[in-house]
């Protein structure tokens, strides 16, 4: 069987692994640690710690800012928008997402607060669980998530599903953070209120507790508050009692201490003072994803209306070039058929370009696809494999309209790829162009496009279209790769 290990960023791998050999060499014996033994390899860890965060520079996120009703009501009049947009486009997808608002409005006036309990396994997830369901937090509803960090991506899924629909979530940990651990503190911290909860403190030295009960504090100060940093015991290990008896015998049995969760529990008191707070956050967060699904649904309806207007512009520009060949670029940077395709696709995508404004982003366009050596390579390409076939070669202007037709298509699924990242433009006026995300945008689509299958498929079309009584040529064609610019 397999055995997965745990990385902690406390423990310093390899440099932790010298350290005790050399405590151990110098003691002759693996049990002469002591405390010093976990001082150590925490200072170790320490160094590892700073080295790592300061070779990554990473800018971890801080606390949000609390939300008020009137910015949640702002994130739900943002998700209607786009669902009354789906609805304009296809009314039978818009419905069941338009059902949704009311719940997030009746939301808002929730009392109660969800917490979800996560972690890794044998963390102490299912214990805390019935420890906290006998204290008196009626303001809280508690779940356990599915165990993290196992090979169960679904389960790993589901978890992570059942803390984001949370108000809050407890993670749970039995030690200093792991990588695994620390990914997922920030990646939950980024839109949720968590506490850390440092379990099992029971099983070290009361020096061992305080020192990684600092470190847990210090190393996610960026993230999470310090107040949010608890550390329980909620199944304590036995205690052997022993007493002496009048007659000079002992007695001796194992008590199990009570478990130690006083400082959670007062934690979540003080958290309910601003439950609301955490309430908005989350109708915020569904408000947000629920606008994220309308917009993928409704962006899927528009690419399904905007394909045959690609095509129908792709082939204008095939036969446009065939019978008149003129250079590439040209066509792509000054056509009119081009600027009337970006103008139908924005007005598509309720992007409000003019016709000038669309000459300017197909003139855009031409450029990038030379600087990205695109042009170069496509009628390079298409040139070399219409060669293999005399028929078509012969023909004149077969390798302009053809390469034409590519550009242009490309240039069309580009537009495409780029206005389904933009927002709704719902005012009057134009959508500036970001040059960024176009030049993005087109890398996306020539990758997605450079495949053999797409190149056989698209050329077969071309020449049937182009020349309808020449034989189908067979096509050959290698892998491309993009060299970008």
């Amino acid at each position: 069987m397999a055995v997965k290990l745990r990385r902690p960023i406390l423990v310093g791998g390899i440099g932790l692994s010298f350290s005790l050999w050399a405590w151990e060499s110098w003691h002759n014996s693996a049990g002469q640690l002591g405390e010093w033994g976990v001082l150590g390899a925490v200072a170790l860890g320490t160094g590892f710690w700073l080295w790592r965060r300061n070779s990554t520079s990473v800018e971890l996120p801080s606390w949000r800012s609390p939300l008020n009703r009137e910015q949640v009501m702002m994130a739900i009049a943002a998700a209607e928008t786009v669902i009354n947009q789906l609805k304009i486009a296809a009314e039978a997808l818009a419905l069941p997402l338009q059902e949704r608002i009311p719940q997030l409005l009746a939301e808002l006036d929730r009392t109660e607060l969800r917490v979800a309990v996560t972690g890794g396994k044998a963390v102490g997830k299912t214990t805390l669980m019935a420890v906290l369901a006998s204290e008196k937090l009626p303001q809280f509803s508690f779940v356990e998530t599915p165990a993290l960090f196992t090979q169960d991506g679904e389960a790993d899924k589901v978890a992570k599903t059942m803390a984001i629909a949370a108000d809050l979530v407890i993670l749970m940990v039995s030690g200093d953070l792991t990588d695994s651990e620390f990914q997922s503190l920030q990646e939950l911290a980024a839109d949720q209120k968590i506490i850390l909860t440092f379990n099992k403190q029971d099983q070290y030295l009361p020096e061992e507790r305080g020192q990684i009960w600092q470190t847990l504090q210090w190393r996610t100060e960026k993230i999470i508050s310090s107040a949010d940093v608890v550390a329980i015991a909620v199944q304590p290990n036995p205690l052997k009692v022993r007493q002496h008896q009048v007659d000079g015998a002992v007695k001796e049995w194992l008590e199990n201490p009570a478990p130690a969760v006083d400082i959670l529990t007062a934690r979540l008191n003080q958290v309910a003072q601003t439950g609301q707070e955490l309430v908005y956050a989350t109708v915020c967060r569904q408000a947000k994803g629920l606008q994220a699904e309308a917009k993928a649904l409704l962006n899927g309806v528009r690419r399904d209306r905007a394909l045959p207007l690609i095509e129908q512009f792709q082939w204008i520009s095939a036969g446009t070039a065939f019978a008149n060949p003129v250079p590439v670029l040209d066509l792509l940077a000054a056509s009119a058929i081009n600027a009337q395709m970006a103008v139908e696709l924005s007005h598509l995508y309720q992007q409000k370009f003019s016709l000038d404004q669309a000459k300017t982003l197909a003139g855009t366009m031409g450029t990038l696809m030379v600087k990205l050596g695109l042009v170069e390579l496509s009628t390079q390409t298409i040139g070399s494999i219409l060669k293999s076939n005399a028929i078509t070669y012969v023909a004149g202007g077969l390798v302009q309209g053809v390469s034409a037709a590519y550009l242009t298509r490309l240039a069309g699924l580009s537009l495409v790829e780029y206005f389904q990242e933009q927002e709704i433009n719902l005012n009057s006026g134009e959508s500036p162009l970001k040059l960024e995300r176009l030049t993005n945008a087109l890398k996306k689509v020539f990758q997605e496009n450079q495949r053999v299958t797409v190149w056989q498929t698209f050329i077969k079309q071309a020449i049937s279209r182009l020349l309808p009584e020449s034989p189908a040529p067979e096509i050959l064609v290698t892998e491309l790769v993009l060299n970008s610019k």
